[in-house]
Protein backbone atom coordinates (compact mmCIF):
# COMPACT_ATOMS: atom_id res chain seq x y z
CA UNK A 1 0.00 0.00 0.00
CA UNK A 2 2.92 2.46 0.98
CA UNK A 3 4.90 1.55 -2.46
CA UNK A 4 1.81 1.97 -4.43
CA UNK A 5 1.31 5.21 -2.55
CA UNK A 6 -2.35 4.50 -1.18
CA UNK A 7 -1.56 4.80 2.35
CA UNK A 8 -2.43 8.54 2.43
CA UNK A 9 -5.03 8.38 -0.01
CA UNK A 10 -8.85 8.84 1.50
CA UNK A 11 -10.66 5.27 2.31
CA UNK A 12 -13.56 6.43 -0.55
CA UNK A 13 -10.99 7.03 -3.46
CA UNK A 14 -8.41 4.37 -2.47
CA UNK A 15 -7.78 2.53 -5.91
CA UNK A 16 -6.59 -0.68 -3.75
CA UNK A 17 -8.05 -1.83 -0.67
CA UNK A 18 -7.05 -4.67 1.84
CA UNK A 19 -9.34 -6.71 3.51
CA UNK A 20 -8.40 -9.17 6.12
CA UNK A 21 -10.13 -12.76 6.94
CA UNK A 22 -9.42 -12.15 10.35
CA UNK A 23 -12.45 -10.18 10.72
CA UNK A 24 -14.90 -12.58 9.58
CA UNK A 25 -14.11 -14.78 12.84
CA UNK A 26 -17.65 -16.27 13.97
CA UNK A 27 -19.35 -14.54 16.76
CA UNK A 28 -19.12 -16.91 19.51
CA UNK A 29 -21.15 -18.76 22.34
CA UNK A 30 -20.31 -17.64 26.20
CA UNK A 31 -18.85 -21.17 26.41
CA UNK A 32 -16.86 -20.51 23.24
CA UNK A 33 -15.90 -17.26 24.82
CA UNK A 34 -14.81 -18.60 27.74
CA UNK A 35 -12.51 -21.08 26.39
CA UNK A 36 -11.02 -18.38 23.88
CA UNK A 37 -10.25 -15.92 27.21
CA UNK A 38 -8.10 -19.54 28.61
CA UNK A 39 -6.30 -19.89 25.19
CA UNK A 40 -8.40 -23.00 24.79
CA UNK A 41 -10.33 -22.37 21.46
CA UNK A 42 -8.90 -23.26 17.92
CA UNK A 43 -8.96 -20.02 15.99
CA UNK A 44 -6.81 -21.85 13.56
CA UNK A 45 -9.32 -24.18 12.42
CA UNK A 46 -11.63 -23.91 9.61
CA UNK A 47 -14.84 -23.68 11.10
CA UNK A 48 -13.83 -20.67 13.47
CA UNK A 49 -14.87 -18.59 10.11
CA UNK A 50 -17.56 -17.43 9.10
CA UNK A 51 -17.13 -18.67 5.54
CA UNK A 52 -20.48 -17.63 4.66
CA UNK A 53 -20.62 -13.95 5.42
CA UNK A 54 -17.02 -14.36 3.61
CA UNK A 55 -17.93 -15.14 0.63
CA UNK A 56 -20.97 -12.73 0.62
CA UNK A 57 -19.31 -9.68 1.34
CA UNK A 58 -16.85 -10.48 -1.32
CA UNK A 59 -19.27 -11.50 -4.22
CA UNK A 60 -20.62 -8.41 -3.23
CA UNK A 61 -17.08 -6.17 -3.75
CA UNK A 62 -17.24 -8.06 -6.68
CA UNK A 63 -19.91 -6.36 -8.12
CA UNK A 64 -19.16 -3.16 -7.29
CA UNK A 65 -21.11 -2.70 -4.10
CA UNK A 66 -20.02 -0.42 -1.09
CA UNK A 67 -19.46 -3.03 1.77
CA UNK A 68 -19.95 -3.22 5.81
CA UNK A 69 -17.06 -5.41 6.69
CA UNK A 70 -17.36 -6.93 10.68
CA UNK A 71 -15.17 -5.09 13.50
CA UNK A 72 -13.47 -8.11 15.56
CA UNK A 73 -11.41 -7.48 18.85
CA UNK A 74 -8.79 -10.20 19.54
CA UNK A 75 -8.58 -9.08 23.01
CA UNK A 76 -12.07 -9.75 24.18
CA UNK A 77 -13.12 -12.26 21.60
CA UNK A 78 -15.94 -10.69 19.89
CA UNK A 79 -17.48 -8.86 16.90
CA UNK A 80 -17.98 -5.33 17.82
CA UNK A 81 -21.17 -3.47 16.52
CA UNK A 82 -19.07 -1.33 14.83
CA UNK A 83 -17.92 -1.96 11.26
CA UNK A 84 -15.69 -0.27 8.58
CA UNK A 85 -17.37 0.45 5.20
CA UNK A 86 -15.45 -0.57 2.30
CA UNK A 87 -15.82 1.33 -1.19
CA UNK A 88 -15.61 -0.33 -4.59
CA UNK A 89 -11.84 -0.27 -5.72
CA UNK A 90 -9.72 -1.08 -8.20
CA UNK A 91 -7.35 -3.71 -6.38
CA UNK A 92 -8.80 -5.66 -2.84
CA UNK A 93 -5.59 -7.48 -1.14
CA UNK A 94 -8.12 -10.24 0.90
CA UNK A 95 -5.14 -11.64 3.45
CA UNK A 96 -5.55 -14.32 6.00
CA UNK A 97 -3.98 -18.09 6.92
CA UNK A 98 -7.14 -19.79 5.35
CA UNK A 99 -8.24 -17.97 2.19
CA UNK A 100 -7.37 -20.83 0.05
CA UNK A 101 -9.14 -23.58 2.19
CA UNK A 102 -12.70 -23.21 1.07
CA UNK A 103 -12.86 -23.60 -2.71
CA UNK A 104 -16.29 -21.25 -3.35
CA UNK A 105 -14.18 -18.24 -2.22
CA UNK A 106 -10.63 -19.60 -3.57
CA UNK A 107 -12.34 -19.57 -6.90
CA UNK A 108 -12.96 -16.01 -6.53
CA UNK A 109 -9.35 -15.15 -6.94
CA UNK A 110 -7.38 -14.15 -9.83
CA UNK A 111 -3.94 -14.27 -8.42
CA UNK A 112 -2.97 -16.20 -5.50
CA UNK A 113 0.13 -15.55 -3.68
CA UNK A 114 1.58 -17.68 -0.37
CA UNK A 115 3.77 -16.14 1.80
CA UNK A 116 6.08 -18.82 3.26
CA UNK A 117 8.20 -17.83 6.10
CA UNK A 118 10.17 -19.53 8.89
CA UNK A 119 8.71 -21.49 11.69
CA UNK A 120 10.58 -19.87 13.77
CA UNK A 121 9.58 -16.24 12.52
CA UNK A 122 5.97 -17.33 12.58
CA UNK A 123 6.53 -17.87 16.12
CA UNK A 124 8.29 -14.79 17.47
CA UNK A 125 5.79 -12.77 15.82
CA UNK A 126 2.99 -14.52 17.16
CA UNK A 127 4.48 -14.36 20.83
CA UNK A 128 5.12 -11.00 20.83
CA UNK A 129 2.30 -9.90 19.07
CA UNK A 130 -0.14 -12.01 21.99
CA UNK A 131 2.32 -10.20 24.83
CA UNK A 132 0.72 -7.20 23.62
CA UNK A 133 -2.81 -8.19 23.62
CA UNK A 134 -2.08 -9.41 27.43
CA UNK A 135 -1.59 -12.78 27.35
CA UNK A 136 0.85 -14.80 29.28
CA UNK A 137 3.79 -16.37 27.55
CA UNK A 138 3.04 -19.71 29.11
CA UNK A 139 -0.44 -19.60 27.45
CA UNK A 140 0.91 -17.72 24.41
CA UNK A 141 3.33 -21.56 23.66
CA UNK A 142 0.34 -23.54 25.26
CA UNK A 143 -2.02 -22.37 22.22
CA UNK A 144 0.49 -23.00 20.13
CA UNK A 145 1.22 -26.01 20.03
CA UNK A 146 -1.95 -27.29 20.91
CA UNK A 147 -3.42 -25.37 17.58
CA UNK A 148 -1.69 -23.19 15.92
CA UNK A 149 0.75 -25.33 14.86
CA UNK A 150 -1.27 -28.57 14.45
CA UNK A 151 -3.80 -26.66 12.50
CA UNK A 152 -1.54 -24.64 9.84
CA UNK A 153 -0.09 -28.34 8.88
CA UNK A 154 -3.51 -29.99 8.59
CA UNK A 155 -5.47 -26.88 7.15
CA UNK A 156 -3.23 -23.68 5.74
CA UNK A 157 0.21 -25.62 4.40
CA UNK A 158 -2.16 -28.16 2.17
CA UNK A 159 -3.42 -24.96 0.16
CA UNK A 160 0.22 -23.96 -0.80
CA UNK A 161 -0.22 -25.86 -4.00
CA UNK A 162 -3.17 -23.48 -4.96
CA UNK A 163 -0.80 -20.79 -4.97
CA UNK A 164 -0.03 -19.09 -8.70
CA UNK A 165 3.08 -17.66 -6.85
CA UNK A 166 5.56 -18.98 -3.63
CA UNK A 167 7.00 -16.05 -1.90
CA UNK A 168 9.41 -17.12 0.30
CA UNK A 169 10.87 -14.52 3.45
CA UNK A 170 7.91 -12.08 3.10
CA UNK A 171 8.31 -9.10 4.16
CA UNK A 172 12.12 -9.46 3.59
CA UNK A 173 11.75 -10.29 -0.42
CA UNK A 174 11.30 -6.68 -1.82
CA UNK A 175 12.27 -8.18 -5.21
CA UNK A 176 9.05 -10.34 -4.90
CA UNK A 177 6.96 -7.35 -3.53
CA UNK A 178 8.47 -4.90 -6.03
CA UNK A 179 7.51 -7.32 -8.79
CA UNK A 180 3.39 -7.53 -7.03
CA UNK A 181 3.56 -3.97 -6.90
CA UNK A 182 4.16 -3.56 -10.50
CA UNK A 183 1.74 -6.03 -11.67
CA UNK A 184 -0.74 -3.84 -9.41
CA UNK A 185 0.09 -0.73 -10.94
CA UNK A 186 -0.13 -2.16 -14.73
CA UNK A 187 -3.85 -3.16 -13.52
CA UNK A 188 -4.58 -0.18 -12.39
CA UNK A 189 -3.15 1.89 -15.41
CA UNK A 190 -4.88 -0.54 -17.68
CA UNK A 191 -2.38 -2.56 -18.97
CA UNK A 192 -4.03 -5.83 -17.97
CA UNK A 193 -7.48 -5.46 -18.70
CA UNK A 194 -8.72 -8.99 -18.80
CA UNK A 195 -8.49 -12.44 -16.59
CA UNK A 196 -8.86 -15.36 -17.43
CA UNK A 197 -8.90 -17.61 -14.12
CA UNK A 198 -11.97 -19.21 -15.49
CA UNK A 199 -9.77 -22.10 -17.19
CA UNK A 200 -7.39 -22.18 -14.18
CA UNK A 201 -10.61 -22.58 -11.60
CA UNK A 202 -12.37 -25.32 -13.17
CA UNK A 203 -15.72 -24.21 -13.81
CA UNK A 204 -14.78 -22.04 -17.22
CA UNK A 205 -16.01 -18.59 -15.37
CA UNK A 206 -14.50 -15.43 -15.15
CA UNK A 207 -15.03 -12.62 -13.12
CA UNK A 208 -15.64 -8.87 -13.80
CA UNK A 209 -12.81 -7.50 -11.34
CA UNK A 210 -9.55 -8.91 -10.11
CA UNK A 211 -8.67 -10.40 -6.26
CA UNK A 212 -5.34 -10.52 -5.23
CA UNK A 213 -5.63 -13.80 -2.46
CA UNK A 214 -2.79 -14.88 -0.38
CA UNK A 215 -2.42 -17.18 2.60
CA UNK A 216 0.10 -17.41 5.70
CA UNK A 217 1.26 -14.29 4.56
CA UNK A 218 0.34 -14.86 1.09
CA UNK A 219 -1.48 -13.09 -1.68
CA UNK A 220 -4.12 -13.90 -4.31
CA UNK A 221 -5.61 -11.64 -7.33
CA UNK A 222 -9.08 -11.86 -8.43
CA UNK A 223 -11.17 -9.59 -11.21
CA UNK A 224 -14.15 -7.49 -10.87
CA UNK A 225 -15.22 -4.39 -12.80
CA UNK A 226 -12.79 -2.93 -10.61
CA UNK A 227 -9.73 -4.70 -9.61
CA UNK A 228 -9.33 -6.58 -5.72
CA UNK A 229 -5.78 -7.86 -4.13
CA UNK A 230 -5.95 -9.69 -0.97
CA UNK A 231 -2.98 -10.92 1.20
CA UNK A 232 -2.21 -12.57 4.61
CA UNK A 233 -1.28 -10.96 8.06
CA UNK A 234 -1.91 -13.45 9.96
CA UNK A 235 2.21 -13.91 11.61
CA UNK A 236 1.63 -18.09 11.54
Amino acid sequence: MELLGQNEVDHRQRKVVILSQDRFYKVLTAEQKAKALKGQYNFDHPDAFDNELMQTTLKNIVDGQTVEVPTYDFVTHSRLPETTMVYPADVVLFEGILVFYNQDIRDMFHLRLFVDTDSDVRLSRRVLRDMKRGRDLEQILTQYTTFVKPAFEEFCLPTKKYADVIIPRGVDNMVAINLIVQHIQDILNGDICKWHRGATNGHGRSSKRPFLEHVDSSPVLAPSKRSHLESSSRPH
